[in-house]
């Protein structure tokens, strides 16, 4: 970071000024670092087809289910809670069994776990808890026909 000449360094040291747009592929693994120089780029007033903002936000499954529910979009009934003391509130917030248990961390599909019944919705919350895990619970939409 550099007030009179803001540059951003590859690989060895090659200075990257020669952009008119960027297109932000960044793992999960690295969303702080991507993030970061996303904002660099945007300082440097280059476009950038995702903003740091809007990754960042995309990343956080319980915020993104509050900036979807804000702006009037409809989302299944979904609990969060930090104690295991709460496992079964959270049942019977999203409506019982069967409903589905989401890793706050995970992507494309892993960590999502049906729960087909309250005592499999238990263990498996549970199970998350202890590991620390931050979830997620939902209920279940049955998928609609056509």
């Amino acid at each position: 970071l550099d007030a009179k000449t803001p540059e951003i360094h590859y690989r060895g040291g090659k200075i990257l000024n020669q952009f008119d747009a960027i297109i932000p592929r960044i793992r999960p693994s690295i969303t702080f670092y991507g993030c970061a120089l996303t904002r660099q780029f945007e300082a440097l007033k280059v476009f950038c087809l995702n903003s740091a903002t809007a990754i960042t936000q995309s990343r956080d499954k319980l915020y993104s289910l509050q900036l979807l529910l804000n702006s009037g979009v409809d989302i299944p009934t979904t609990g969060f809670a930090n104690s295991p003391l709460d496992t079964d509130n959270l049942i019977k917030m999203v409506g019982g069994s069967p409903l589905i248990v989401k890793l706050l961390e995970g992507t494309q599909g892993k960590g999502v776990v049906l729960a087909e019944t309250k005592k499999a919705a238990e263990s498996v919350i549970n199970a998350f808890k202890s590991l620390n895990a931050n979830i997620l619970v939902q209920e279940f939409i049955k998928e609609a026909n056509g």
